[in-house]
């Protein structure tokens, strides 16, 4: 467990080498959740509801999903797969570690000091700007946002597998990015989608890597179905991490590095 704290601790430290592209990236972050919040206050007009959501709800969801954009890679993360692409997998082979275990430990790190460097500080600048709610339920909203990045990582993880497979998988990985976005609640709050969509995508992971964080946040599922719902998270994110396991595993045995 030693060496895996050592490379998360590494991981993120790394997120403090560019802080000027940290500043920019959360000022970009905040300018596009500014247009984002004018447009579904817009949907409200005079409605105190839509959907089960209010304004300052639909603010809160704003404001969650940019915060969230850096530590959860949600517009896509190639890490692995370059690796795969350059032959570096195999002197990732030669460390002390699982694969799966140091990719995610390094994971770890990195959206802990993405977090730190744009995503704490927009949790303060947008309060200040907006009507933001603060969390129902803090506990079990932290748990939830950890679950969110553990199964977001088993999930890009699994996608970049596709190296093993593919000369050039990124293409395959803006389609996942593409579908990702759209199931987790990322380009609208998953309440504003008919529902047959929502009753489909209550059969896929994608809830679990963002939309159930905001809902506890905000309230939408309390009590026993909050429980339940960070309960599913937990679920999701076993069976992509077991499913990726066996993915790399699969895909190593077929890996060849410089004709070895």
């Amino acid at each position: 467990m030693a060496l895996y704290a050592a490379v998360a601790r590494l991981g993120f430290r790394r997120q403090f080498a560019y802080m000027q592209a940290a500043l920019w990236g959360m000022v970009t972050n905040v300018f596009f959740g500014a247009l984002r919040i004018a447009v579904l206050l817009a949907l409200f007009g005079k409605q105190p509801q839509v959907a089960g959501y209010t304004a300052q709800d639909a603010v809160t969801y704003v404001a969650l999903t940019q915060v969230f954009i850096a530590s959860f890679s949600l517009f896509g993360w190639y890490d692995f797969m370059r690796t795969v692409h350059r032959g570096e997998v195999a002197g990732d082979l030669l460390r002390p570690f699982g694969l799966l275990g140091y990719w995610a430990a390094q994971d770890a790190g990195r959206a802990a000091g993405q977090f730190v460097v744009r995503g704490a500080p927009m949790l303060l600048i947008f309060p200040l700007l907006w009507d933001m709610k603060a969390p129902e339920n803090p506990f079990l909203t932290v748990v939830s946002v950890l679950l969110a990045w553990a199964c977001g990582f088993a999930y890009r993880f699994l996608v970049n597998c596709a190296a093993f497979w593919s000369p050039d998988a990124v293409g395959i990985g803006r389609f996942a990015w593409a579908v990702w976005g759209l199931g987790c609640g990322f380009l609208m709050p998953l309440a504003f989608f008919p529902d047959w969509f929502r009753t489909a995508l209550n059969f896929t992971p994608f809830p679990a890597m963002l939309n159930t964080t905001v809902e506890l946040w905000v309230g939408v599922k309390t009590g026993a179905a909050a429980w339940e719902a960070v309960a599913l998270q937990l679920a999701w994110t076993v069976v992509l991490l077991v499913l990726a396991q066996f993915v790399l595993s699969r895909g190593l045995n077929r890996l060849e590095v410089a004709g070895g």
